[in-house]
C-alpha cells in the first residue's frame, strides 16, 4: 500500500505494552512487525516474517538467554539485527528487515522505514511532568481509514452525541484554539447534565466529574491527542495515540496518568478512569466503525474549524519540504 504520511513519527507502543521477552506484534502502513523487550530493557523490532517459510515471528518465543526470537515453525531463531542464530555460530549478514525505534520516555516511536519530515515531539514529557503513569487503555484496532479516526480527536460536537450516555453533555464551550504548525492547543469548557441512578451505575467515576469543569487539550499532528482535566480525587492526563495498520485500519491505545490529590486515592482512580477511557474508545470506534462513506457536509456545527485545521494538515502533508 501506498504509505499514510510518509515521514511521521507514530507512537507504535509504551514499555508496558511488550511485556518481558514477549513477542508483540504490530502493523505500520501495510507492513507487519514483531517488537521484543529483553530483561536489560532494550527494545528490537523485526520484519513479522521468518525468511525460511513465512511463518509469523510474532506466534513465536523469546529466549531470554540469548535474547532471540525463535520462529513458532521450526524454532530457528533470530536476534535484534535480523541475524540467524544457529547453534554456536551468528549469521554475518541479516535475513530480515529490523525497524529502527526511538525510546522517549518508555514511549517506543518509529518512522516506519522512512525518513524523518518532522521531530519525535516532546509533548507527553512536558504534559505528563509531575504525574504517575497509571497504564494503558482503549488498545484497539479501528476499521476505519486514518483520517477519519484522527478527525474524530479534533471533533468538539460528537461528545455530545457519541459520549452522550457516558457524560451527560449539555453544554461544550471552547473560549481557547491555538495552533502552530503541527502543534495545537484547546481549552474546551463542559457542563454536563444532571446523573441519574442509572448513569452512576453504569459509570461511577462520574460522581468524581464537576458539574462543569474545563479540559485542555494539546495536539501532536499526526499522533497524539492530550487530554488533561482536574476532577475532585485529581487532575487526569489522557494520551491518544493513533497510526495507520493499513488503509482502512488504524490502531489507538491511550496512555492514562494521574495526580491524586491523596496517595490512597490512586487504586479508586486507576480502576474508574481506565474503565471510563476504554468505554470512550469503544463509542469513538462504533461511531467510525458504522458511518457510510464520507460525503461533502451540508450542515456547519460551531467549532469545526478545528477539525478542518487537522484534516488541512494532512491533505497538505506530501507538500512539505
Amino acid at each position: 500500500m501506498e504509505a499514510i504520511l510518509p515521514g511521521a513519527p507514530w507512537l507504535i507502543a509504551h514499555r508496558s505494552m511488550l511485556g518481558i521477552n514477549k513477542p508483540y506484534k504490530i502493523s505500520l502502513n501495510g507492513q507487519d512487525y514483531v517488537l521484543w523487550q529483553n530483561q536489560q530493557g532494550e527494545v528490537f523490532a523485526l520484519d513479522n516474517i521468518c525468511p525460511h517459510m513465512q511463518a509469523p515471528l510474532s506466534d513465536g518465543w523469546i529466549c531470554s538467554d540469548r535474547g532471540t526470537i525463535a520462529c513458532p515453525f521450526h524454532a530457528l531463531e533470530f536476534d535484534g539485527q535480523g541475524r540467524l542464530h544457529n547453534a554456536d555460530k551468528v549469521g554475518s549478514q541479516p535475513l530480515l528487515n529490523s525497524l529502527e525505534l526511538v525510546i522517549q520516555d518508555d514511549c517506543i516511536w518509529t518512522y516506519g522505514g522512512y525518513s524523518p519530515k518532522i521531530p519525535v515531539p516532546d509533548l507527553i514529557a512536558k504534559v505528563s511532568s509531575g504525574m504517575s503513569f497509571l497504564g494503558v487503555a482503549g488498545e484497539k484496532s479501528i476499521h476505519g481509514t486514518f483520517l477519519d479516526s484522527i478527525s474524530i480527536n479534533y471533533d468538539y460536537n460528537h461528545q455530545s452525541g457519541t459520549h452522550r450516555d457516558l457524560f451527560g453533555i449539555k453544554a461544550n464551550r471552547i473560549p481557547v484554539f491555538e495552533h502552530d504548525g503541527y502543534y495545537a492547543k484547546v481549552v474546551q469548557e463542559l457542563e454536563r447534565e444532571d446523573s441519574t441512578w442509572n448513569d452512576i451505575l453504569r459509570n461511577p467515576v462520574i460522581l468524581t466529574a464537576p458539574k462543569t469543569y474545563t479540559g485542555t487539550l494539546e495536539y501532536a499532528f499526526p499522533a497524539l491527542t492530550t487530554f488533561r482535566t482536574d476532577f475532585s480525587l485529581g487532575e487526569i492526563l489522557q494520551v491518544h495515540a493513533l497510526y495507520p495498520e493499513t488503509a482502512t485500519q488504524t490502531k489507538t491505545f491511550v496512555l492514562v496518568y494521574t495526580q491524586p490529590k491523596h496517595p490512597i486515592l490512586q487504586p479508586l482512580m486507576g480502576r474508574f478512569v481506565l474503565n471510563a477511557v476504554a468505554t470512550v474508545i469503544e463509542q469513538d470506534t462504533r461511531a467510525i466503525e458504522t458511518s457510510y462513506s464520507r460525503q461533502p457536509a451540508k450542515i456547519r456545527l460551531p467549532n469545526e474549524e478545528i477539525m478542518f485545521y487537522a484534516q488541512k494538515l494532512y491533505r497538505e502533508w506530501l507538500n512539505v519540504l
